[in-house]
């Protein structure tokens, strides 16, 4: 593994890679509750959730963390490539429910912060993931995953907002800090091919097993209870190039893929990192290369948290 200084400010919104979807009106949460994997009835002010949508098959099509900064709002922050689908797809559902979706990327600055650059902020670096932090009375601030025990935090501003204090974070190492915190964010290449436990999402509190139906819900719970998993995400180094959609061979058959990669990006100094969605028995295998079963090596590394066993 390389070592960084992962330490800065790097913006995410709107030249970046990420956008937001705003829903609005007195039946947001329950809407959303209705659709997503996460509980949203309960999200409270000072929580962020982590949630997948999902077709009738459980396949992930989409990934937000989403926030309510206000009683009848809730912000969900996305792939920016997959926003437009997303958020047409959502639609289609609101019927007579009291709540209005729209693209709200334009009206909002994000920032990617890191190491140092929270305390510079303001912010307690030792905030478990999945906590929003009000800064006065605009701006959210969203603890996430460490990227290797470097904290992380997403800083969600009005449009013209002052931005973050802080030294200039390079987006390719912000990029980099995703892989390695484990967390998989969907994009185009990869929709509707995993269900929420394949990239981890049971394990990072994605998925909420108590909370009603949503589109999905049936076969995700499936997934989990009756002991059907087979795959899981794996974070991974490789000493060439490899992209997100690639697909992931073993040793023992150079024919049939036993994976996906789920994201992928440059690591510094040299090689890539990578989240690879695979056969749980292909670790022992071993052997893996990305692409074909000539292609890059790829070696395995630990998560950066424990996955829950099945139920």
């Amino acid at each position: 593994m390389t070592t960084v200084v992962l330490n800065g400010v790097t913006a995410l919104s709107p030249a970046g890679h990420l956008g937001v979807i705003r829903a609005e009106g007195p039946d947001a949460a329950s809407f959303l509750h209705g659709q997503l994997t996460q509980d949203f009835s309960l999200l409270g002010s000072g929580d962020a959730r982590l949630a997948a949508l999902c077709t009738a098959k459980g396949r992930v099509i989409a990934s937000f963390i989403g926030i309510k900064p206000q009683p009848e709002l809730i912000l969900l922050v996305c792939s920016r490539d997959i926003l437009a689908a997303t958020l047409k797809r959502l639609s289609m559902f609101v019927l007579r429910a009291k709540v209005k979706l729209t693209d709200a990327t334009d009206q909002f600055a994000l920032y990617g912060l890191a190491g140092t650059a929270l305390a510079d902020n303001g912010l307690d670096a030792a905030l478990p993931p999945g906590k929003r932090i009000a800064v006065g009375d605009d701006v959210s601030v969203v603890s996430l995953y460490p990227a290797d025990g470097v904290p992380r935090a997403l800083w969600i501003a009005p449009a013209g907002h002052p931005a973050p204090v802080g030294p200039a974070l390079d987006d390719s190492l912000w990029q980099w800090s995703e892989v390695r915190s484990g967390i998989v964010t969907l994009t185009t290449p990869v929709i509707d091919a995993f269900v929420p436990q394949m990239i981890n999402y049971e394990s990072v509190g994605g998925v909420n097993f108590k909370k009603g139906c949503y589109p999905g819900q049936e076969v995700v719970a499936r997934s989990q209870f009756r002991g059907t998993l087979k795959r899981r995400a794996y974070l991974v180094q490789a000493d060439a190039p490899v992209s997100v959609g690639q697909e992931v061979f073993a040793a023992n058959d150079a024919e049939q893929p036993v994976g996906t990669v789920a994201q992928a990006a440059p690591a510094p100094g040299g090689g890539w990192a990578a989240l690879v969605s695979m056969q749980i028995a292909a670790l022992e295998a071993g052997g893996l290369r990305a692409g074909a079963a000539d292609g890059p090596a790829l070696t395995v590394e630990p998560l950066p948290y424990p996955l829950l066993e099945d139920i």
